[in-house]
Protein backbone atom coordinates (compact mmCIF):
# COMPACT_ATOMS: atom_id res chain seq x y z
CA UNK A 1 0.00 0.00 0.00
CA UNK A 2 1.52 3.35 -1.04
CA UNK A 3 1.42 6.47 1.13
CA UNK A 4 -1.68 7.95 -0.49
CA UNK A 5 -3.59 4.68 -0.15
CA UNK A 6 -2.58 4.47 3.52
CA UNK A 7 -3.83 8.02 4.04
CA UNK A 8 -7.23 7.20 2.49
CA UNK A 9 -7.43 4.04 4.59
CA UNK A 10 -6.62 5.99 7.77
CA UNK A 11 -9.23 8.63 6.95
CA UNK A 12 -11.94 6.00 6.49
CA UNK A 13 -10.92 4.20 9.69
CA UNK A 14 -11.04 7.41 11.72
CA UNK A 15 -14.49 8.29 10.41
CA UNK A 16 -15.73 4.84 11.40
CA UNK A 17 -14.27 5.19 14.89
CA UNK A 18 -15.82 8.63 15.39
CA UNK A 19 -19.25 7.37 14.38
CA UNK A 20 -18.86 4.43 16.73
CA UNK A 21 -18.25 6.62 19.76
CA UNK A 22 -21.01 9.03 18.74
CA UNK A 23 -18.95 12.04 17.76
CA UNK A 24 -20.32 14.19 14.98
CA UNK A 25 -18.09 14.91 12.04
CA UNK A 26 -18.78 18.59 12.54
CA UNK A 27 -17.37 18.60 16.07
CA UNK A 28 -14.21 16.61 15.34
CA UNK A 29 -12.55 17.02 11.97
CA UNK A 30 -10.96 13.91 10.56
CA UNK A 31 -8.41 16.04 8.72
CA UNK A 32 -7.25 17.52 12.02
CA UNK A 33 -6.12 14.07 13.12
CA UNK A 34 -4.19 13.37 9.93
CA UNK A 35 -0.54 14.33 9.28
CA UNK A 36 -1.35 17.51 7.33
CA UNK A 37 -3.92 20.09 8.36
CA UNK A 38 -6.20 21.92 5.97
CA UNK A 39 -5.45 25.28 7.53
CA UNK A 40 -1.69 25.06 7.09
CA UNK A 41 0.15 27.01 4.39
CA UNK A 42 1.45 25.11 1.39
CA UNK A 43 5.04 25.46 2.59
CA UNK A 44 4.16 24.21 6.07
CA UNK A 45 2.31 21.27 4.52
CA UNK A 46 5.39 20.45 2.46
CA UNK A 47 7.49 20.49 5.63
CA UNK A 48 5.02 18.22 7.42
CA UNK A 49 5.10 15.65 4.64
CA UNK A 50 8.90 15.86 4.21
CA UNK A 51 9.34 14.53 0.67
CA UNK A 52 12.05 12.22 -0.47
CA UNK A 53 14.72 14.19 -2.35
CA UNK A 54 16.76 12.90 -5.29
CA UNK A 55 19.38 15.15 -6.87
CA UNK A 56 20.79 13.76 -10.13
CA UNK A 57 24.00 15.38 -11.31
CA UNK A 58 25.46 14.86 -14.76
CA UNK A 59 29.17 15.54 -15.36
CA UNK A 60 30.18 18.07 -18.05
CA UNK A 61 26.71 18.11 -19.64
CA UNK A 62 26.14 21.31 -21.57
CA UNK A 63 23.19 23.70 -21.47
CA UNK A 64 22.28 22.61 -25.00
CA UNK A 65 22.76 18.83 -24.66
CA UNK A 66 19.10 18.00 -23.85
CA UNK A 67 16.10 18.05 -26.14
CA UNK A 68 14.12 20.21 -23.73
CA UNK A 69 16.92 22.82 -23.97
CA UNK A 70 17.00 22.84 -27.76
CA UNK A 71 19.11 19.79 -28.66
CA UNK A 72 17.88 18.37 -31.98
CA UNK A 73 20.15 15.35 -32.47
CA UNK A 74 20.87 13.60 -29.16
CA UNK A 75 17.85 11.68 -27.89
CA UNK A 76 16.80 12.45 -24.29
CA UNK A 77 13.12 11.41 -24.10
CA UNK A 78 13.03 10.77 -20.35
CA UNK A 79 14.58 14.07 -19.33
CA UNK A 80 12.36 15.83 -21.83
CA UNK A 81 9.37 14.10 -20.21
CA UNK A 82 10.67 15.15 -16.80
CA UNK A 83 10.60 18.75 -17.98
CA UNK A 84 7.10 18.29 -19.42
CA UNK A 85 5.91 16.94 -16.06
CA UNK A 86 7.82 19.48 -13.97
CA UNK A 87 9.70 22.76 -14.11
CA UNK A 88 12.56 23.73 -16.41
CA UNK A 89 14.88 26.53 -15.30
CA UNK A 90 16.37 28.85 -17.91
CA UNK A 91 18.82 30.70 -15.62
CA UNK A 92 20.34 28.12 -13.29
CA UNK A 93 24.07 28.12 -12.54
CA UNK A 94 26.60 25.53 -11.44
CA UNK A 95 28.81 26.15 -8.44
CA UNK A 96 31.89 26.45 -10.62
CA UNK A 97 33.20 25.70 -14.08
CA UNK A 98 35.00 22.52 -12.95
CA UNK A 99 34.14 19.51 -10.83
CA UNK A 100 35.26 19.75 -7.19
CA UNK A 101 34.37 23.38 -6.35
CA UNK A 102 31.01 23.03 -8.10
CA UNK A 103 30.16 20.01 -5.95
CA UNK A 104 31.43 21.77 -2.84
CA UNK A 105 29.03 24.65 -3.50
CA UNK A 106 26.19 22.18 -4.02
CA UNK A 107 26.89 20.37 -0.76
CA UNK A 108 27.64 23.38 1.48
CA UNK A 109 25.45 26.25 0.26
CA UNK A 110 28.46 28.55 -0.23
CA UNK A 111 29.78 30.06 -3.46
CA UNK A 112 33.41 29.76 -4.53
CA UNK A 113 34.42 32.96 -2.80
CA UNK A 114 33.52 31.39 0.55
CA UNK A 115 33.50 27.59 0.32
CA UNK A 116 36.46 25.49 1.43
CA UNK A 117 37.21 23.75 -1.89
CA UNK A 118 37.52 26.27 -4.74
CA UNK A 119 39.43 24.26 -7.31
CA UNK A 120 40.31 20.74 -8.46
CA UNK A 121 42.83 19.79 -5.78
CA UNK A 122 43.06 16.96 -3.26
CA UNK A 123 41.76 19.10 -0.43
CA UNK A 124 39.11 17.39 1.73
CA UNK A 125 36.09 18.88 3.39
CA UNK A 126 36.72 19.52 7.09
CA UNK A 127 34.73 18.34 10.11
CA UNK A 128 33.42 21.88 10.57
CA UNK A 129 32.03 22.04 7.02
CA UNK A 130 28.26 21.47 7.16
CA UNK A 131 26.76 19.58 4.23
CA UNK A 132 23.18 19.19 3.08
CA UNK A 133 23.47 15.49 3.88
CA UNK A 134 24.34 16.23 7.51
CA UNK A 135 21.34 18.49 7.90
CA UNK A 136 18.94 16.05 6.28
CA UNK A 137 20.34 13.15 8.29
CA UNK A 138 19.69 15.06 11.52
CA UNK A 139 16.16 15.65 10.26
CA UNK A 140 15.63 11.90 10.02
CA UNK A 141 16.44 11.31 6.36
CA UNK A 142 18.28 8.21 5.21
CA UNK A 143 21.11 9.68 3.14
CA UNK A 144 22.99 8.12 0.24
CA UNK A 145 25.41 9.13 -2.50
CA UNK A 146 26.13 7.07 -5.58
CA UNK A 147 28.61 8.04 -8.28
CA UNK A 148 31.37 10.63 -8.03
CA UNK A 149 32.34 12.53 -4.88
CA UNK A 150 35.60 14.49 -5.36
CA UNK A 151 35.60 16.21 -1.95
CA UNK A 152 37.90 13.98 0.08
CA UNK A 153 40.29 11.06 -0.39
CA UNK A 154 40.21 7.75 1.45
CA UNK A 155 41.00 8.14 5.15
CA UNK A 156 40.43 11.91 5.12
CA UNK A 157 37.85 14.01 6.91
CA UNK A 158 36.13 14.59 3.58
CA UNK A 159 34.82 11.11 2.72
CA UNK A 160 31.04 10.92 2.31
CA UNK A 161 30.51 8.79 5.44
CA UNK A 162 32.09 11.57 7.51
CA UNK A 163 30.05 14.27 5.77
CA UNK A 164 26.54 13.10 6.57
CA UNK A 165 25.97 10.18 4.20
CA UNK A 166 24.75 6.87 5.60
CA UNK A 167 25.62 5.03 2.40
CA UNK A 168 28.19 5.68 -0.30
CA UNK A 169 29.25 3.87 -3.50
CA UNK A 170 31.48 5.19 -6.25
CA UNK A 171 34.65 7.17 -6.99
CA UNK A 172 36.29 9.32 -4.33
CA UNK A 173 38.87 10.85 -6.65
CA UNK A 174 37.84 12.82 -9.74
CA UNK A 175 40.78 11.58 -11.82
CA UNK A 176 39.90 7.99 -10.90
CA UNK A 177 36.37 8.82 -12.13
CA UNK A 178 37.74 9.40 -15.64
CA UNK A 179 38.04 5.61 -16.06
CA UNK A 180 34.60 4.12 -16.82
CA UNK A 181 36.03 0.59 -16.46
CA UNK A 182 37.73 0.85 -13.05
CA UNK A 183 39.50 -1.96 -11.25
CA UNK A 184 37.86 -0.85 -7.99
CA UNK A 185 35.28 1.48 -6.49
CA UNK A 186 34.45 2.46 -2.91
CA UNK A 187 31.51 1.20 -0.89
CA UNK A 188 31.48 3.23 2.30
CA UNK A 189 35.09 2.91 3.55
CA UNK A 190 35.82 -0.35 1.75
CA UNK A 191 37.65 -0.65 -1.57
CA UNK A 192 35.56 -3.00 -3.74
CA UNK A 193 37.19 -4.85 -6.70
CA UNK A 194 35.25 -4.61 -9.97
CA UNK A 195 35.34 -7.88 -11.89
CA UNK A 196 36.41 -7.97 -15.51
CA UNK A 197 38.28 -4.66 -15.58
CA UNK A 198 42.06 -4.36 -15.70
CA UNK A 199 44.55 -1.57 -16.31
CA UNK A 200 47.66 -2.28 -18.42
CA UNK A 201 49.88 -1.79 -15.35
CA UNK A 202 49.29 -1.45 -11.60
CA UNK A 203 48.04 2.02 -10.69
CA UNK A 204 47.21 2.70 -7.01
CA UNK A 205 44.97 5.63 -7.92
CA UNK A 206 43.02 3.53 -10.41
CA UNK A 207 43.20 6.00 -13.29
CA UNK A 208 44.15 5.24 -16.87
CA UNK A 209 42.50 3.32 -19.72
CA UNK A 210 41.70 -0.28 -18.89
CA UNK A 211 42.74 -2.94 -21.38
CA UNK A 212 40.08 -5.33 -20.06
CA UNK A 213 36.72 -3.58 -20.10
CA UNK A 214 33.78 -5.65 -18.90
CA UNK A 215 31.90 -3.73 -16.20
CA UNK A 216 30.81 -0.17 -16.98
CA UNK A 217 30.74 1.93 -13.82
CA UNK A 218 27.72 4.00 -14.88
CA UNK A 219 25.63 0.83 -15.16
CA UNK A 220 26.59 -0.06 -11.60
CA UNK A 221 25.52 3.40 -10.41
CA UNK A 222 22.17 3.13 -12.15
CA UNK A 223 21.48 -0.22 -10.51
CA UNK A 224 22.68 0.97 -7.10
CA UNK A 225 20.27 3.89 -7.32
CA UNK A 226 17.34 1.55 -7.93
CA UNK A 227 18.45 -0.62 -5.01
CA UNK A 228 18.82 2.37 -2.69
CA UNK A 229 15.26 3.53 -3.44
CA UNK A 230 13.93 -0.01 -3.02
CA UNK A 231 15.69 -0.54 0.30
CA UNK A 232 14.49 2.81 1.67
CA UNK A 233 10.95 2.68 0.34
CA UNK A 234 9.50 2.92 3.86
CA UNK A 235 11.87 5.69 5.00
CA UNK A 236 12.25 9.31 4.04
CA UNK A 237 15.45 9.47 2.01
CA UNK A 238 17.88 11.79 0.25
CA UNK A 239 19.78 10.35 -2.71
CA UNK A 240 22.58 12.29 -4.38
CA UNK A 241 23.05 10.47 -7.69
CA UNK A 242 26.25 11.89 -9.18
CA UNK A 243 26.67 10.25 -12.58
CA UNK A 244 29.98 10.65 -14.44
CA UNK A 245 28.37 10.87 -17.89
CA UNK A 246 29.33 12.52 -20.25
CA UNK A 247 32.79 13.31 -18.82
CA UNK A 248 35.67 11.96 -20.89
CA UNK A 249 38.40 9.58 -19.84
CA UNK A 250 41.18 12.15 -20.21
CA UNK A 251 43.85 9.46 -19.99
CA UNK A 252 42.48 7.71 -23.11
CA UNK A 253 43.41 10.42 -25.60
CA UNK A 254 40.98 10.70 -28.50
CA UNK A 255 39.21 7.53 -27.31
CA UNK A 256 37.99 9.12 -24.10
CA UNK A 257 34.24 8.90 -24.69
CA UNK A 258 34.01 5.41 -23.23
CA UNK A 259 30.66 3.66 -23.55
CA UNK A 260 29.75 -0.04 -24.01
CA UNK A 261 27.60 0.63 -27.09
CA UNK A 262 27.37 3.44 -29.60
CA UNK A 263 23.66 2.73 -30.15
CA UNK A 264 21.47 4.33 -31.31
CA UNK A 265 24.14 6.32 -33.16
CA UNK A 266 26.50 3.56 -34.37
CA UNK A 267 25.58 4.00 -38.03
CA UNK A 268 25.87 7.79 -38.03
CA UNK A 269 28.49 9.44 -40.21
CA UNK A 270 30.06 11.15 -37.21
CA UNK A 271 33.53 11.06 -35.64
CA UNK A 272 33.82 8.22 -33.14
CA UNK A 273 34.08 10.47 -30.05
CA UNK A 274 30.86 12.27 -31.02
CA UNK A 275 29.02 8.99 -31.36
CA UNK A 276 30.27 8.12 -27.88
CA UNK A 277 29.21 11.49 -26.48
CA UNK A 278 25.67 11.11 -27.78
CA UNK A 279 25.42 7.44 -26.75
CA UNK A 280 26.53 8.25 -23.21
CA UNK A 281 23.85 10.91 -22.77
CA UNK A 282 21.10 8.72 -24.19
CA UNK A 283 22.22 5.85 -21.95
CA UNK A 284 22.02 8.10 -18.88
CA UNK A 285 18.60 9.34 -20.00
CA UNK A 286 17.36 5.75 -20.26
CA UNK A 287 18.56 4.97 -16.73
CA UNK A 288 16.85 8.07 -15.37
CA UNK A 289 13.68 6.75 -16.98
CA UNK A 290 14.18 3.46 -15.09
CA UNK A 291 14.52 5.42 -11.85
CA UNK A 292 11.20 7.20 -12.45
CA UNK A 293 9.66 3.83 -13.21
CA UNK A 294 10.89 2.47 -9.88
CA UNK A 295 9.41 5.43 -7.98
CA UNK A 296 6.04 4.79 -9.61
CA UNK A 297 6.25 1.04 -8.99
CA UNK A 298 6.86 1.64 -5.27
CA UNK A 299 4.15 4.30 -4.94
CA UNK A 300 6.76 6.98 -4.16
CA UNK A 301 6.37 9.11 -7.27
CA UNK A 302 4.17 11.82 -5.72
CA UNK A 303 6.23 11.83 -2.53
CA UNK A 304 9.57 12.49 -4.20
CA UNK A 305 11.15 15.69 -5.47
CA UNK A 306 13.64 14.87 -8.23
CA UNK A 307 16.07 17.51 -9.48
CA UNK A 308 18.49 17.18 -12.38
CA UNK A 309 21.48 19.35 -13.31
CA UNK A 310 25.13 19.33 -14.44
CA UNK A 311 28.28 20.31 -12.56
CA UNK A 312 29.56 22.66 -15.32
CA UNK A 313 29.51 23.27 -19.05
CA UNK A 314 30.60 20.85 -21.80
CA UNK A 315 34.20 19.70 -22.13
CA UNK A 316 36.73 19.59 -24.97
CA UNK A 317 38.57 16.50 -23.70
CA UNK A 318 38.98 12.88 -24.75
CA UNK A 319 38.10 13.69 -28.34
CA UNK A 320 35.00 15.63 -27.34
CA UNK A 321 33.95 18.59 -29.48
CA UNK A 322 31.28 20.78 -27.84
CA UNK A 323 30.65 22.55 -31.14
CA UNK A 324 29.57 19.36 -32.93
CA UNK A 325 26.19 19.16 -31.17
CA UNK A 326 26.15 22.84 -30.07
CA UNK A 327 26.42 21.54 -26.51
CA UNK A 328 26.49 25.06 -25.05
CA UNK A 329 23.33 25.98 -26.94
CA UNK A 330 23.23 29.76 -27.51
CA UNK A 331 25.85 30.40 -24.81
CA UNK A 332 29.49 31.41 -25.13
CA UNK A 333 32.22 29.18 -23.75
CA UNK A 334 32.74 25.75 -22.27
CA UNK A 335 34.14 24.05 -19.20
CA UNK A 336 36.83 26.21 -17.52
CA UNK A 337 35.22 29.40 -18.80
CA UNK A 338 33.30 31.82 -16.62
CA UNK A 339 31.31 32.88 -19.63
CA UNK A 340 27.75 31.51 -19.59
CA UNK A 341 28.62 28.29 -21.42
CA UNK A 342 30.95 27.25 -18.62
CA UNK A 343 28.57 27.83 -15.72
CA UNK A 344 24.94 28.10 -16.88
CA UNK A 345 23.55 24.55 -16.79
CA UNK A 346 20.28 22.65 -17.19
CA UNK A 347 18.03 22.40 -14.13
CA UNK A 348 14.83 20.38 -14.15
CA UNK A 349 12.67 19.75 -11.08
CA UNK A 350 9.76 17.29 -10.93
CA UNK A 351 7.35 16.68 -8.05
CA UNK A 352 3.90 15.51 -9.13
CA UNK A 353 1.08 17.35 -7.40
CA UNK A 354 3.40 20.14 -6.20
CA UNK A 355 5.29 21.45 -9.22
CA UNK A 356 3.13 22.61 -12.11
CA UNK A 357 3.69 20.41 -15.18
CA UNK A 358 5.34 22.09 -18.13
CA UNK A 359 6.30 25.19 -16.18
CA UNK A 360 9.34 27.28 -17.09
CA UNK A 361 11.13 29.51 -14.59
CA UNK A 362 13.58 32.32 -15.27
CA UNK A 363 14.39 32.59 -11.56
CA UNK A 364 18.15 33.21 -11.31
CA UNK A 365 19.58 30.58 -8.98
CA UNK A 366 22.69 28.49 -8.37
CA UNK A 367 24.00 25.33 -6.74
CA UNK A 368 24.37 27.06 -3.38
CA UNK A 369 20.58 27.41 -3.26
CA UNK A 370 20.10 23.64 -2.97
CA UNK A 371 21.02 23.34 0.71
CA UNK A 372 18.58 26.00 2.01
CA UNK A 373 15.88 24.56 -0.27
CA UNK A 374 16.37 21.15 1.36
CA UNK A 375 16.27 22.69 4.82
CA UNK A 376 12.89 24.28 4.08
CA UNK A 377 11.60 21.04 2.59
CA UNK A 378 12.69 19.08 5.67
CA UNK A 379 11.45 21.70 8.14
CA UNK A 380 14.86 22.26 9.73
CA UNK A 381 16.63 25.52 10.47
CA UNK A 382 18.90 26.79 7.71
CA UNK A 383 22.45 27.50 8.95
CA UNK A 384 23.49 31.13 9.20
CA UNK A 385 26.01 32.70 6.86
CA UNK A 386 25.12 30.85 3.67
CA UNK A 387 25.15 32.32 0.19
CA UNK A 388 22.12 30.29 -0.88
CA UNK A 389 18.42 31.17 -0.88
CA UNK A 390 15.67 28.56 -0.81
CA UNK A 391 14.06 27.96 -4.21
CA UNK A 392 10.98 26.32 -2.70
CA UNK A 393 8.58 29.21 -3.40
CA UNK A 394 9.51 29.04 -7.09
CA UNK A 395 9.09 25.26 -7.16
CA UNK A 396 5.62 25.61 -5.67
CA UNK A 397 4.64 28.36 -8.09
CA UNK A 398 4.66 31.12 -5.45
CA UNK A 399 6.95 33.48 -7.30
CA UNK A 400 5.66 36.48 -5.34
CA UNK A 401 7.18 34.93 -2.21
CA UNK A 402 10.55 34.09 -3.80
CA UNK A 403 13.52 35.99 -2.39
CA UNK A 404 16.12 36.93 -4.99
CA UNK A 405 19.88 37.23 -5.05
CA UNK A 406 21.39 40.68 -5.30
CA UNK A 407 24.14 39.03 -7.34
CA UNK A 408 25.87 35.70 -8.00
CA UNK A 409 29.66 35.34 -7.76
CA UNK A 410 32.29 32.90 -9.03
CA UNK A 411 36.06 32.74 -8.84
CA UNK A 412 38.17 30.21 -10.75
CA UNK A 413 41.77 29.40 -9.88
CA UNK A 414 43.14 28.09 -13.16
CA UNK A 415 44.21 29.84 -16.39
CA UNK A 416 45.50 32.94 -14.63
CA UNK A 417 42.53 33.13 -12.22
CA UNK A 418 39.15 34.57 -13.19
CA UNK A 419 36.14 36.18 -11.54
CA UNK A 420 32.56 36.63 -12.66
CA UNK A 421 29.41 38.29 -11.33
CA UNK A 422 25.83 38.21 -12.49
CA UNK A 423 23.68 41.00 -11.07
CA UNK A 424 20.57 43.14 -11.57
CA UNK A 425 17.81 40.63 -12.16
CA UNK A 426 15.13 43.28 -12.71
CA UNK A 427 15.55 44.54 -16.29
CA UNK A 428 12.84 47.13 -15.67
CA UNK A 429 15.04 48.70 -13.01
CA UNK A 430 18.02 49.68 -15.12
CA UNK A 431 17.45 48.17 -18.54
CA UNK A 432 19.93 45.35 -18.14
CA UNK A 433 20.62 41.85 -16.93
CA UNK A 434 24.29 42.35 -16.24
CA UNK A 435 27.19 39.90 -16.33
CA UNK A 436 30.78 40.89 -15.59
CA UNK A 437 33.89 38.79 -16.26
CA UNK A 438 37.45 39.61 -15.20
CA UNK A 439 40.32 37.56 -16.66
CA UNK A 440 44.00 37.24 -15.60
CA UNK A 441 43.33 38.24 -12.01
CA UNK A 442 46.69 36.80 -10.96
CA UNK A 443 48.44 39.28 -13.21
CA UNK A 444 46.21 42.27 -12.51
CA UNK A 445 43.66 42.01 -9.66
CA UNK A 446 42.18 45.38 -10.65
CA UNK A 447 42.25 44.64 -14.36
CA UNK A 448 39.52 45.38 -16.88
CA UNK A 449 36.07 43.87 -16.48
CA UNK A 450 34.13 42.75 -19.53
CA UNK A 451 30.43 43.65 -19.28
CA UNK A 452 27.56 41.94 -21.08
CA UNK A 453 23.84 42.63 -21.08
CA UNK A 454 22.39 39.12 -21.05
CA UNK A 455 18.93 40.50 -21.69
CA UNK A 456 19.93 41.36 -25.27
CA UNK A 457 23.17 39.40 -25.63
CA UNK A 458 22.92 35.93 -24.10
CA UNK A 459 25.91 34.85 -26.21
CA UNK A 460 28.17 37.50 -24.60
CA UNK A 461 29.38 38.81 -27.95
CA UNK A 462 29.34 42.54 -27.21
CA UNK A 463 31.41 43.99 -24.37
CA UNK A 464 29.58 47.16 -23.27
CA UNK A 465 31.82 48.03 -20.32
CA UNK A 466 32.73 51.40 -21.84
CA UNK A 467 29.08 52.42 -22.01
CA UNK A 468 28.23 51.58 -18.38
CA UNK A 469 31.10 52.55 -16.04
CA UNK A 470 28.75 52.70 -13.04
CA UNK A 471 27.70 49.05 -13.55
CA UNK A 472 31.34 48.00 -13.98
CA UNK A 473 32.24 49.77 -10.71
CA UNK A 474 29.42 47.97 -8.91
CA UNK A 475 30.56 44.59 -10.22
CA UNK A 476 34.15 45.35 -9.20
CA UNK A 477 32.91 46.05 -5.68
CA UNK A 478 30.98 42.77 -5.60
CA UNK A 479 34.12 40.91 -6.70
CA UNK A 480 36.15 42.55 -3.96
CA UNK A 481 33.63 41.83 -1.22
CA UNK A 482 32.86 38.24 -2.28
CA UNK A 483 36.33 36.72 -1.90
CA UNK A 484 37.11 35.47 1.59
CA UNK A 485 40.89 35.02 2.02
CA UNK A 486 42.09 31.43 1.69
CA UNK A 487 45.60 30.07 2.04
CA UNK A 488 44.76 27.43 -0.56
CA UNK A 489 43.00 29.73 -3.03
CA UNK A 490 44.62 33.18 -2.80
CA UNK A 491 43.82 36.14 -4.99
CA UNK A 492 46.31 39.01 -5.29
CA UNK A 493 45.55 42.02 -3.12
Amino acid sequence: MDRHSRREFLSTALETCLKTVGLAAASVSVSSLLPSCAGMSETATVQKKRPNIIFILADDLGYGDLGCYGQETIKTPNLDQMAAEGMRFTDHYAGSTVCAPSRCALMTGLHTGHCWIRGNALLPLRPEDVTVAELLKKAGYQTGIIGKWGLGEAGSTGIPNKQGFDYWFGYLNQRHAHNYYPEFLWRNEEKVPIEGNQLPAPEPGGWGRSVKRTTYSHDLFAQEALSFVEQNRDRTFFLYLAFTIPHANNEAGQNGMEVPSLEPYADKDWPQPQKGHAAMITRMDSDIGRLFGKLKELGLDRDTLVMFSSDNGPHKEGGGDPNFFRSSGPLRGYKRDLYEGGIRVPMIARWPGKIKPGSISNHVCAFWDFLPTCCELAGVETPQGLDGISMLPTLLGRTDQQKKHEFLYWEFHEQGKKQAVRMSFDPAQDGGDWKGVRLNVAKDPDGPIELYNLKDDIGEKHDVAGQHPEIVAKIAEYMKLSHAPSEHWPLPK
